[in-house]
């Protein structure tokens, strides 16, 4: 495969990209800094541990990344979360299919008793590339903190269940109105493959290891071509995301426009036959022709004849 016209620094948001910064026990500190930033001082993760099973989601899914890991917080406090680079059908369905798993692949096989459902706290984690929360309408925000609470005042039922989903076209910052790591966590994400080098906005110890890390020159021949594989398929999949709006646009504007056309013409119809039925009254109560002959001076049926006729009687 020819290899492809490269920026500096490659997309992290590939699945490539993405488990080379974030999927390895080696750059973990990467990850932790960022999922730190995510829960904004809620939790504090002081270490975590990649569990083996790394697609605890539907492994023949293309565009889908999930790392399972268990966090050990800064005051000992142990917790389940799964963080995914993931396509968009249905989104949020996956996302209550996997959180559940999570919780009920913590159940022992016997004794539950015992366990008395002494269940670990789940987060699941979204990274949404290049496509927008599933019925958010116009809202525009680039991180959803999501957790279970009362629908009728808003206070949290239940807080060691939640999902947080970063909507990265929402994120429309500039570099220089960075204003906190999470913004500059967010940007990077977005824009690392358009940058030319680490600015003075960005400069931060953990950055600094992350754009060596994401220097295209310094991956091995191997490497290159399973990321360049994989842009490839992030391209392909954006292509047809493009696509499928564009003929779903269409498709809206096409109803939209008969159905405009549907109405102008009902109302025309039905503009006529108010007129008609005006007639109508007018000949009937000349009582000079016969139902069968106004229906034919007023080009209509006998039957739309008898019904303006039962109308008039009623004082309609």
């Amino acid at each position: 495969m020819s290899e492809l016209k490269q920026s500096k620094y490659i997309d992290i948001t590939t699945d490539y990209g993405f488990k080379k910064v974030f999927g390895s026990d080696t750059n973990k500190d990467l990850l932790i800094a960022f999922l730190n930033e995510l829960f904004r001082g809620r939790k504090i993760i002081a270490d975590l541990y990649y569990n083996k099973n790394e697609h605890v989601g539907d492994t023949e899914d293309i565009g889908t990344v999930i790392f399972d890991l268990t966090c050990t917080a800064d005051n000992g406090e142990r917790f389940i979360i799964e963080v995914q680079r993931t396509a968009q059908d249905n989104l949020k369905k996956r996302m209550l299919y996997y959180s559940s798993k999570l919780i009920a692949d913590q159940a022992p096989k016997g004794n539950r008793r015992a366990w008395n459902y002494a269940i670990s706290e789940v987060y699941i984690i979204v990274l949404m590339d290049g496509f927008a929360m599933p019925d958010a309408g116009d809202e525009k925000y680039f991180l959803h903190d999501i957790c279970l609470c009362y629908r009728d005042h808003g206070k949290i039922f239940y807080d060691d269940l939640g999902f947080i989903y970063v909507e990265l076209v929402n994120f429309v910052k500039a570099e220089a109105e960075l204003v906190n790591d999470l913004d500059r966590w967010l940007y990077v994400l977005k824009n690392m493959s358009s940058l030319n080098g680490l600015s003075t906005y960005l400069r931060k110890p953990i950055f600094e290891k992350l754009f060596q890390l994401a220097e295209y020159s310094k991956l091995k021949p191997e490497e290159r071509e399973m990321y360049n594989v994989s842009l490839r398929n992030k391209w392909d999949a954006e292509s047809i995301r493009s696509s499928q709006e564009e003929q779903l646009k269409r498709a809206r504007e096409k109803a939209m426009a008969e159905g405009k056309a549907e109405g102008k013409a009902e109302g025309e119809v039905i503009g006529k036959a108010e007129g008609k039925a005006e007639v109508i009254k007018n000949l009937l109560s000349s009582n000079k022709f016969s139902v069968s002959e106004i229906a034919e001076l007023a080009n209509v049926t006998v039957e739309f004849v008898k019904q303006i006729e039962a109308e008039k009687a009623k004082g309609k």
